[in-house]
């Protein structure tokens, strides 16, 4: 009996010694574990939030321009019509956007009537030639007797007036024949000027009027803009100045000043400038288009586009200290040329300036700054 109490106590004394054991380690790793990142970012302190580079103000020579809107136009446009009337349309050989010469045939009207008509005036004609070469016979024996005595004065004067109006009846024949002619070539309708079609009304087969319209041309491919701008701005526009145009396309192309208007619109109160464009192809008359009027250079402070962020509708930048901390500046920007852009206030010319990652950046943020 002895013997088996004094066995049991042994066992529960080493189960004792064991769980002493495993509740020692148990709080060791409790403890260890906890302190051991604190002491780290203790030792290591804060850490930048993001990489950055930076660049400080410049002084650049900026172009002065004046903005301005308007529309692309054709220089001038040619209206090309009907003479004749009451013929039929029996070929259009051009439809609109078609090149075109001077003197090219752009339709054909049917020339059966004038045709007839061309022949019978040739026909008078012939006849009237006929008629004044016999009175002007009869009118030359006439004179050549008259002192003669052979005819009295009466049947002279009746010969030498027979003569006269032979000769008018040729000049009206002459002149009815040119007319026919005139109608002959009239049939062919041909382009005024060199240029492109931009509008028809011809149609195969119709029947038109003297005077109607069938096509329109614009004279030489030429393109003008005509800016709109204030009465207070156009007094820094002169002729033959230069004008970059930007058209509705994304085609950005250099112009000059032709003419400015004398008078104002009555509606909008501004001014039209008409500005002569290159021939392009790509210029469409009636589009829109924006453009600046070059008034000359002046210096500026200027910062790397990228650095500009926008936020809230307003414009900031982020300047960084020696501690290499974000501090967010609200600047006023002005001209934009290229990848520069104008800061006409919110910065001073030696603070530098957040460029790759500003749009990342937030006031008060630690950052690390690389070439």
């Amino acid at each position: 009996m002895n013997a088996t109490t004094s066995s049991s106590r042994k066992r529960w004394l080493w189960l004792a010694v064991a769980l002493a054991l495993v509740l020692l380690v148990v709080f060791w790793a409790f403890i260890k574990k906890p302190v051991a990142p604190e002491a780290d970012a203790a030792a290591a302190g804060p850490k930048p939030s993001l990489t950055v580079t930076v660049a400080q103000p410049e002084r650049s020579s900026l172009p002065i321009r004046l903005q301005a809107n308007g529309n692309i136009t054709a220089w001038q446009e040619a209206s090309v019509g009907a003479e004749l009337n009451g013929l039929r349309l029996a070929s259009v050989n051009v439809n609109v956007g078609d090149v075109v010469r001077k003197g090219q045939v752009l339709a054909e009207f049917a020339r059966e009537t004038t045709q007839a008509d061309s022949l019978q005036s040739r026909a008078s004609l012939m006849q009237a030639e006929a008629s004044f070469e016999n009175a002007k016979a009869d009118a030359d024996r006439a004179r050549s007797i008259q002192d003669s005595g052979a005819l009295s004065a009466s049947q002279v004067a009746q010969y030498l007036t027979q003569e006269k109006v032979a000769r008018a009846q040729l000049e009206a024949a002459k002149a009815v024949l040119s007319a026919t002619e005139v109608r002959l070539g009239n049939t062919k309708v041909l382009a005024p000027d060199d240029g492109v079609i931009s509008a028809r009304s011809a149609t195969v087969g119709a029947v038109v009027s003297a005077g109607q319209e069938l096509f329109r041309l614009v004279r030489q491919s030429r393109m003008e803009w005509r800016a709109e701008v204030t009465p207070s701005e156009v007094g820094r526009v002169s002729k033959g100045q230069e004008v970059q145009v930007t058209a509705a396309s994304g085609l950005e192309i250099t112009g000059r000043v032709r003419a400015i208007a004398p008078s104002a619109d009555p509606q909008t109160r501004n001014i039209l400038v008409f500005v002569d464009l290159p021939k392009n192809d790509a210029l469409k008359a009636g589009t829109f288009a924006k453009g600046f009027f070059e008034l000359g250079q002046s210096d500026a402070r200027t910062v790397p586009s990228e650095s500009i962020v926008v936020r809230d509708g307003s414009n900031y930048v982020f300047v960084i200290d020696p501690q290499n901390k974000a501090s967010q500046r609200k600047v006023q920007t002005g001209r934009r040329v290229g990848e520069r852009v104008e800061v006409l206030e919110g910065v001073k010319a030696d603070e530098p300036v957040a460029v790759q990652g500003a749009g990342f950046l937030n006031e008060a943020d630690l950052v690390k700054v690389v070439k």
